[in-house]
């Protein structure tokens, strides 16, 4: 077996993906995931794609006892990728306290399991929010982050102040965070992809599930933001490109020991498309018609933000690839496997 690598969220969106091409190189995975926003199933789904079954446990983070009894029944991990958070923008809003608590605690009890059992690599799943509503575009890493516009956004920018600071004085540990823009689309087999539990939360889902007649009509929050056509523009990038930038950055870890011992890279496009856009290149792509109506802002959304991705595509040497347009047929096509649509 390969190398033994812990991908915590495992069977959300992101991590899926994140699994399949870890397998296809060769690495032996173990996931942590509660199921709360996926399900089982996703890891049978994982193994019709890539032949592996990946070891998986079950349980929340926060649970301290069960992941000291995790790390002494899996000795042998060389690195962590750490997915495992909820991630709704106007959810956290609303539940600001289950934000910081989920999203904080679980990171702080991986930091902890990591020092006693001596693993020395992490890549932490960041995202675009920590920059908040950024003055000048694209955004760098090295552009000024400010305030989060939602408390999801915040877990994020202070998770980060927590592993920088972590790092400091532990001189075992590495990290790379992946800040990362819009994942959206499915794995070309169509057997995972974005699957949210309940109304999603994310704009593509939404498109597609309104394509499929599960909601009638899709909101589009604002059309009078200064952009130009009104509506809000981030950087959308295919979740297999993302998922592949992932084991660029363990490679990255485990391979080079004189890195710095904490990095974080932007991982996008580098082309912002606003919403009215991914709606015209969906209805292109797929031939199908989408009901949508104009409705007023939503809390904690912020106008527009793109990458800059120069880093990233020199320093990790990763790049995405996959165009808009077949990143959205590829929701589709899911969308359509699990609906049974024709």
């Amino acid at each position: 077996m390969g190398r033994q690598i812990l991908v915590t969220g495992g069977t959300g969106y992101i991590g899926s993906h994140t699994v399949v091409e870890l397998q296809a190189v060769g690495f032996d995975v173990v996931i942590i995931d509660d199921l709360s926003n996926s399900s089982a199933e996703v890891v049978d789904n994982i193994e019709k794609i890539s032949g592996i079954r990946p070891a998986f446990e079950e349980f929340n983070l926060l649970d301290s006892v069960k992941l000291e009894a995790f790390f002494v029944k899996y000795s042998k991990i060389d690195a962590i990728i750490h997915f495992a958070a909820f991630k709704a923008v106007g959810e956290s809003v609303e539940k600001p306290l289950a934000y910081y608590r989920n999203n904080l605690v679980s990171l702080m009890n991986i930091l902890d399991s990591m020092s006693k059992y001596k693993i020395q690599n992490l890549v932490f799943s960041s995202s675009c929010t920590v920059y908040g509503q950024p003055d000048q575009l694209p955004v760098t890493e090295n552009t000024p982050k400010k305030d989060a516009e939602s408390p999801y956004g915040n877990t994020k920018a202070i998770a980060e102040e927590v592993l920088r600071d972590v790092v400091k004085v532990t001189p075992d540990i590495k990290v790379i965070a992946l800040r990362y823009f819009n994942p959206i689309g499915a794995h070309p087999s169509a057997l995972i992809g974005e699957l949210p539990n309940g109304v999603p939360n994310n704009l593509v889902p939404f498109i597609t599930q309104t394509a499929a007649g599960l909601r009638k009509q899709l909101s589009v929050f604002g059309d009078d933001y200064n952009t130009p056509d009104g509506s809000c523009i981030r950087d959308y990038i295919n979740v297999v490109d993302l998922a592949k930038a992932h084991v660029v950055a363990i490679n990255r870890l485990l391979e080079n020991s004189n890195t710095e011992r904490y990095e974080f890279f932007n991982v996008g496009t580098g082309t912002g498309v606003s919403v009215l856009e991914v709606l015209n290149t969906f209805e292109k792509a797929t031939g199908v018609k989408v009901n949508y109506q104009i409705v007023a802002r939503r809390s904690g959304d912020i106008e527009k933000i793109y990458a800059d991705t120069t880093i990233a595509n020199t320093v990790l040497g990763w790049k995405a690839e996959t165009s808009l347009s077949d990143t959205l047929l590829s929701a589709w096509n899911w969308e359509k496997k699990i609906r049974k649509i024709k």
